[in-house]
């Protein structure tokens, strides 16, 4: 009796607990955690992930495989572990408080914390803390060395704070970086040596040699000087008068040296009043390159030089402009790293036509400042705009013979787009790629026809592969073989480079080798290549749901080697790439594969080998998402994998046979203290006979008996996404799923497909015929269903509620409203013309708007827009970088005109997706408070009642709440 009353007052103490959760607030984003960077340390024995917060500080964890035990280090970054997974180092980031103090009062960087240095000892567990370190770097593939930059904190002349986010400062480097005293250190014997007035460093990947420019301080005067006569200060003063720009002025004395980790011997290699940058070591670290100028800090046009050295060899080599083999008014360009290639025979390096200086002496208010729109260009001036930064720093591919470094070829040219080392660069040519004669057609096009060659790196010869392909190239491994895709036609291709035939690869097949559910009015694409086998062998190529093999010279017939076990069970399979220096499988080894069954939506992993005639192994599959996510010790048999659902917060885990998993990680415990959720698979038939899925999520604290809201949010096919976690964020401007299904509303995401010409009839026969479906429910209040979409989403609300009233309240993100006048416009992220988008891609027409203007206006909100009777907020931003901002205008001021209830936000200087944080907070109030009056009855906010003037902008955001009605 005694036990029978235990068990009933901790199963009454369970549901008291389960009936106290409570909803999710606003609150709650900054704390909320994700599994950021993580790293297995090549013996497979140690692993390092980061827990990161939306907003705060992060943590680090070092976790022992073998012990089960973790280290925490508070907000640890940018961690690596040392090639003979002995160490572990990381950067220790200043608070985020204090950083975010820094950014708000634009203080001098100089008043903030520095960034720290740790290094773990893993044998020892010893952790050494080194402050004020600016970088640091560690070979790639061997040594147990490390190297540092150490901040100087006497300097107080750093810049203003910057609004970029942490890392975007090293996008680009500084011309005027100040030389700092470096630090290299062998990590065994914890010997170091220092280096002053150091700029730049670079180890060999092999750890043998460290190469480091050094850069002569600015001289600075002792302050007693400063109590000189009256004529010495007089004198000062006319110098400072001097700022005759026509004088060269030099760069400082700046000289790059030579370590020999081995023997501790330095070497100066080079020494010049000037600028070197762009150091790269060949693989074994017996070959240096770098750039370098010798012009004045105040040329206009600066020229460079390229240094090669061959420490074996004691070869050196220095190319200029006036080199014999450089094309006339070309010269070498500072803005590509040099690349040798993987055997170091080839050194890979950049040209470019030599620049144009600028008039200085023109004065800007005598000359118009034009765009100069031509009708032959091949980009339009908002793309050519767009690319200008990038246009100006264009290189192209030159290749020199290291064995006689005093040859190279100019392999490159100002008519390719791309050109694409092979073999990793060992390959005696290089495949380059054109869209020469085919640009301006990429206006409606949307892709671009390409014409592909093979460029012998010592003649510059080109030999052409295919021509005009709307499709996709890849050269084997090896270079043997080149594939090719064919989306007109839908099929693979194998070309042979030593015969130059090309051979039919999927030809014949019962199966397709294209996207089966594409529904776009173009041809489909293809679902790619997974692998490549050793030797060049074979490719695996992806149908749907199986792999196949096709042998590259045709001398067998295609092999599905997945025994057509994913067709049959519509699993979809793929390889993995486990290391990034194995570039082909082995046959007869075995191999694992990720899976994805596209029924359930389960996640998982099988296990066969390319040549077995039998159905892959299954090892495990799980009502998960992640198992792409798998990473691989290098040395090991051991894996780590991030995991997530719905209800479980991503989490990462150890295994080294998978039936039995380590979870390293406990994200989110708070998350059991709120009212979560559940989601299902929801499956209709549309009134034309189709088929669709959607998903439906529940309060965790769900009652049949009860009747609630529910909001629609749609965006093409969302239902793959069955076991993905959705964190409770401010969105980008997408609906915040486990917010409002922990606020007591069903959320529904239907999957749609569409009829080309039809984007929002198919809209409506999707979405609408699912929502029929789940008020058939009894909990599902029939009067009480909002909608919401971002982009092409936003498009399909303001169509739907142009057709249809069975909505309470709609929520529209950047849509298109008008396609007549959205056809042409621009988007501004790439400046490319909307045309494609219309004739080709999401929008679905298939047709210009001269041949079918009744499906322009068809298919077009604003022209039955005066049917709408559901209200309706607008998000649109001045600069949206996809749809033209005046669009949303188009829509509200068509809405007002009519009388109907409607909102505009414009959220300035923001984009399509909200960036700015303060914004996706912003609009996650607004929306919940929008749903919450038409749904759930509520109070409405001031915003939406009287509106907040412009007057009251930046003062008043109108978020109280008021018995006032908005209509």
């Amino acid at each position: 009796m005694k036990m029978k009353c235990t068990v009933f007052i901790l199963f009454m103490m369970a549901c008291c607990l389960y009936g106290q959760k409570k909803p999710l607030d606003h609150s709650v984003y900054d704390s909320w955690q994700n599994i950021g960077s993580r790293k297995i340390s090549n013996d497979g024995k140690w692993v390092a992930y980061s827990v990161d917060v939306q907003e705060g500080n992060s943590n680090l964890f070092l976790y022992s495989v073998k012990n089960k035990t973790s280290k925490n280090f508070a907000r640890g970054t940018k961690v690596d572990f040392t090639n003979d997974s002995r160490f572990a180092v990381f950067q220790i980031r200043p608070l985020y408080k204090d950083i975010k103090a820094v950014k708000d009062k634009k203080l001098k960087k100089n008043k903030l914390t520095k960034d720290s240095l740790a290094i773990v000892d893993i044998l020892s567990g010893q952790t050494e803390k080194i402050p004020n370190v600016k970088t640091f770097k560690i070979p790639e593939k061997a040594g147990s060395y490390i190297a540092y930059l150490l901040e100087d904190t006497k300097d107080k002349s750093s810049n203003d704070a910057s609004d970029k986010e942490d890392g975007e400062e090293n996008k680009e480097e500084d011309k005027n970086v100040k030389p700092l005293q470096l630090v290299v250190r062998n990590l065994l014997d914890g010997k170091s040596t220092t280096y002053d007035n150091v700029i730049r460093y670079e180890f060999s990947k092999n750890g043998k040699q460290l190469a480091f420019i050094t850069k002569k301080p600015d001289e600075k005067k002792d302050k007693k000087e400063g109590k000189d006569s009256a004529d010495e200060k007089s004198s000062d003063k006319s110098d400072k008068k001097d700022t005759d720009k026509s004088k060269p002025k030099k760069y400082a004395l700046e000289t790059v040296q030579v370590v020999d980790l081995q023997k501790g011997a330095v070497t100066k290699i080079s020494e010049m009043e000037g600028d070197f940058s762009q150091l790269s070591f060949d693989e074994e670290g017996s070959q240096l390159a770098f750039v370098g100028t010798s012009s004045a800090q105040n040329d206009l046009v600066k020229l460079y030089n390229l240094y090669y050295f061959n420490f074996k060899g004691n070869k050196k080599e220095q190319i200029t402009h006036e080199s014999g083999q450089m094309k006339k008014d070309w010269v070498i360009s500072e803005n590509r790293l040099p690349l040798f290639s993987k055997n170091g025979k080839q050194l890979y390096f950049g040209v470019a036509p030599k620049p144009i200086a600028k008039d200085t002496a023109m004065i800007a208010n005598d000359h118009a400042v034009v765009d100069i729109w031509n009708y032959r260009d091949d980009y339009l001036q908002t793309v050519q705009l767009k690319e200008l930064k990038n246009d100006l720093k264009k290189s192209y591919a030159a290749v020199m013979q290291t064995e006689k470094p005093d040859f190279f070829r100019n392999i490159d040219g100002e008519d390719l787009d791309t050109l694409r080392v092979v073999n990793q660069g060992n390959a005696e040519f290089a495949l380059g790629v054109t869209s020469l004669n085919n640009r301006i057609s990429s206006q409606w096009e949307g892709s671009t026809k390409k014409t592909y060659f093979l460029i012998d790196n010592k003649t510059g010869d080109r030999t052409e592969i295919i021509k005009n392909l709307d499709g996709s190239v890849a050269v084997s491994p090896l270079g043997k073989f080149v594939v090719i895709f064919d989306r007109e036609k839908g099929r693979w291709l194998s070309y042979n480079v030593k015969t130059k035939q090309t051979l039919p690869l999927s030809t014949g097949l019962p199966v397709s080798f294209v996207d089966e559910e594409f529904d776009m009015p173009d041809f489909p694409y293809s679902y790619g290549i997974a692998s490549w086998t050793d030797n060049d062998e074979s490719v695996i190529i992806k149908d749907r749901y199986d792999l196949w093999e096709f042998f590259l010279n045709g001398s067998k017939k295609p092999r599905n080697i997945t025994n057509g076990f994913g067709r049959k069970n519509k699993i979809t399979f793929d390889t993995y790439d486990l290391d990034k220096d194995i570039k082909s499988l082995n046959r007869k080894s075995s191999i694992y594969l990720s899976a994805f069954d596209n029924t359930s939506k389960a996640n998982g992993i099988f296990k066969t080998s390319i040549q077995s005639n039998a159905d892959p192994v299954k090892i495990q599959m799980e009502d998960v998402w992640g198992y792409r996510s798998l990473q691989k010790a290098k040395n090991a048999d051991e894996y780590i994998v991030v995991k997530e659902s719905y209800s479980d917060s991503p989490n990462i885990f150890a295994t080294s046979n998978f039936s039995e998993q380590q979870k390293l990680s406990n994200t989110n415990p708070q998350q059991s203290l709120y009212n979560w959720g559940t989601d299902e698979l929801v499956h209709w038939t549309t009134p034309k006979g189709n088929t669709s899925t959607g998903v439906l999520f529940k309060p965790e604290n769900f009652d049949p008996n009860k009747k609630y809201p529910m909001i629609v949010y749609f965006y093409e096919k969302l239902s793959d996404n069955l076991n993905r976690y959705v964190a409770p964020s401010p969105t980008p401007s997408r609906l915040n799923i486990s917010y409002f299904v922990s606020n007591g509303y069903l959320v529904f995401t239907p999957d749609i497909s569409y009829t080309d010409g039809l984007p929002g009839e198919s809209a409506m026969e999707y979405i609408n015929s699912g929502v029929e479906k789940l008020k058939q429910n009894t909990w599902v209040d029939s009067t009480k269903i909002g909608i919401q979409g971002q982009s092409w989403g936003g498009y399909q609300v303001a169509y739907l509620i142009a057709h249809t009233d069975m909505y309470a309240a709609a929520w529209s993100g950047a849509p298109v409203v008008n396609m007549t006048s959205a056809y042409g416009g621009i988007r501004w992220s790439t400046g490319m013309n909307r045309q494609f988008q219309y004739e080709k891609s999401q929008s679905r027409l298939g047709k210009n708007l001269w041949e079918a203007p009744d499906l322009y206006i068809k298919n077009s909100p604003l022209f039955t827009i005066d049917k709408v009777k559901t209200p309706v907020v607008i998000m649109s931003n001045d600069k949206d970088g996809a749809v033209p901002w005046y669009q949303g205008i188009e829509m509200f001021t068509a809405l007002r005109r009519l009388g109907k209830p409607v909102w505009l936000l414009n959220y300035n200087g923001d984009d399509h997706n909200l960036i700015k944080r303060q914004n996706r907070k912003d609009i996650q109030v607004r929306e919940q408070q929008f749903f919450d009056y038409y749904l759930k009855g509520a109070k409405a906010p001031v915003w939406m009642t009287k509106g907040v003037p412009a007057t009251q902008k930046g003062k008043d955001w109108g978020f109280d709440l008021t018995d006032d009605k908005p209509n």
